[in-house]
């Protein structure tokens, strides 16, 4: 009897520890797909949940129908075999076009991908307990013990795959190995090992080269043929990518963060800037330092660091601190995208960029602040709100810009007028611009926007008076008038962003759909 307990809490340690691994493997594994949003982790933890449920109420039914190791070993073998379904389900349905909405299209893509490995896990802690309960007397016991082992492996699964296995193995390694175990478990805890010798030689002789071919077909990962890195750090699914440049022909590295092209670099030329929105950077700093070679300036994002490395070759002078909260990320930037190692005069910081505001004891410190930490979905919400523009402000200098793209669409986006209105209930009314590349102002729809807030009043008509004494006639920068901005402000009615309310995930979500066709 007591053989038979100490067998079902390590049945439900190892069930419950490969349950939780899948859960936060499926939100990394789909993040090159559908992004790492509000959405798809309430879609995960729901499906998987559910999943969980319907599992129990089955597993239940058919524990008092077929209480047999047998039973257990069938279903552990299944649970491994879901396993190793899901990243090649991942692989084909991540990508489909379905006409819904952002929200129903992550469910409908989450549940047929999860809810069958979590359907059968669910499922195996119902026959485990009705196998050890052989004494009614201790029916308690015995139970609270196995619920025990089984949070304890479900807490342990967490910690390790989210401290550890991730950035070590990487989610298609990992489904891998959990598959494996889980289908070595159901062979050992199944009985199957009494069976005659000759069957199992059988069987593991099949096997193995099965298990080869699938993992060669369905456990790479998808990669573009320019692709020449790939890894998954605790953040982000980052790749490197070959493209033709427009830089004299030459070729450039793209970056790519879960599922978004971050940064274009040119190894042999730092000034080069690819994307337009730097470009506007670039005139913008310009225009402030007037000529002048020193100045500070913060980074909130590191990405390819293509405009850090830019200030520093351009402006000798310059001090650039960039917060960076990937290690992996600054880490690839040095080893594959120009940035030195110990002669740069960039510092970087791998931490969270609130708790380094938080904890920067100076203040007017900084001409400069650059927000790159947005992307199209995964908007990192405590980045967008009142109380962190207020930390912002107390670090800039009087007379300093805080300049941060913005992916949204001018016409229809919910994000961009809610975003410009937080900032002008720090910096100001009229002291937050827009500015764009684009001079047809009809036509601004989905793009990279450049929201600039100052404690001082910026115009255009000195941006372009100053450029020309700068010796610079043709300036793409163009401040979106206020006299539009503000009717179109209150035209949108934008939410005031706090760290009480920033429900950011539902203002991008429309302009996600549109602009990959989910919904017609």
């Amino acid at each position: 009897m007591h053989r038979e307990i100490i067998k079902a809490n390590i049945v439900v340690f190892i069930a419950s520890f490969c349950t939780l691994v899948i859960e936060l493997i499926a939100g990394r594994i789909m993040a090159p797909f559908i992004g790492v949003s509000l959405y798809t982790w309430t879609s995960i933890i729901g499906v998987v949940l559910g999943g969980i449920s319907v599992g129990a109420y089955l597993g239940g039914l058919l524990a008092d129908r077929y209480p047999t190791q047998t039973t257990l070993g069938v279903l552990l073998i299944l649970s491994g075999l879901g396993a190793f379904a899901i990243s090649p389900l991942t692989t084909y349905l991540g990508g489909s076009q379905w006409n819904a909405s952002l929200m129903i299209r992550i469910l409908i893509i989450t549940t047929l991908i999860f809810f069958a490995p979590s359907c059968v896990l669910g499922m195996i802690s119902p026959v485990v307990v009705k196998l050890a309960l052989n004494n009614l007397d201790k029916t308690g016991n015995i139970v609270g013990k196995i619920y025990a082992f089984s949070t304890l492996g479900s807490i342990l699964g967490t910690f390790a795959t989210g401290f550890f296995l991730i950035s070590w193995m990487g989610t298609r390694h990992i489904l891998f190995s959990t598959g494996g175990i889980l289908m070595v478990s159901g062979v050992v805890f199944g009985g199957f090992l009494s069976r005659k010798k000759i069957f199992m030689a059988v069987g593991v002789g099949l096997f193995i080269p099965f298990l080869g071919v699938f993992y060669g077909h369905a456990f790479k990962p998808p990669l573009e043929g320019r692709t020449y890195f790939y890894k998954e750090s605790n953040y982000y699914t980052i790749q490197l990518k070959k493209k033709d440049g427009t830089n004299k022909g030459s070729a450039l590295e793209a970056l790519v963060l879960d599922h978004l092209i971050h940064s274009y670099t040119d190894l042999d030329d730092p000034l080069h800037l690819e994307y337009e929105y730097t470009r506007l950077y670039e005139e913008l700093v310009r225009w402030q330092t007037k000529g002048k070679q020193s100045f500070r300036a913060l980074f909130i994002g590191g990405g390819g660091y293509t405009f850090p490395r830019f200030l520093e070759a351009k402006y000798p002078g310059a001090q650039i601190d960039v917060v960076e909260i990937d290690p992996e990320v600054s880490r690839v930037a040095r080893v594959f995208l120009g940035l030195p190692w110990n002669t740069t005069r960039i510092r970087t910081f791998n931490e969270d960029a609130r708790w380094f505001v938080m904890n920067c004891k100076e203040s007017g410190v900084y001409d400069f602040i650059f927000g790159d930490a947005f992307n199209d979905l995964s908007i990192p919400y405590h980045l967008t709100t009142k109380e962190f523009d207020l930390e912002l402000r107390r670090l800039l200098k009087p007379d300093g810009l805080y300049m941060v793209d913005v992916i949204d669409s001018f016409k229809k986006g919910l994000f961009i007028p809610a975003y410009i209105r937080t900032l002008e209930e720090v910096f100001g009314e009229e002291r937050v611009n827009l500015v764009i590349a684009n001079t047809d102002i009809n036509d601004m729809g989905i793009s990279t926007y450049v929201v600039v807030a100052s404690s001082k009043d910026l115009e255009q008509e000195d941006f372009v008076e100053d450029m020309k004494r700068l010796g610079d006639t043709e300036v793409i920068a163009l401040f979106y008038p206020q006299s539009l901005l503000q009717p179109y402000l209150k035209d949108h009615a934008p939410v005031i962003l706090t760290d009480d309310y920033v429900p950011v995930d539902n203002l991008i979500a429309p302009i996600f759909e549109e602009r990959y066709g989910y919904r017609k």
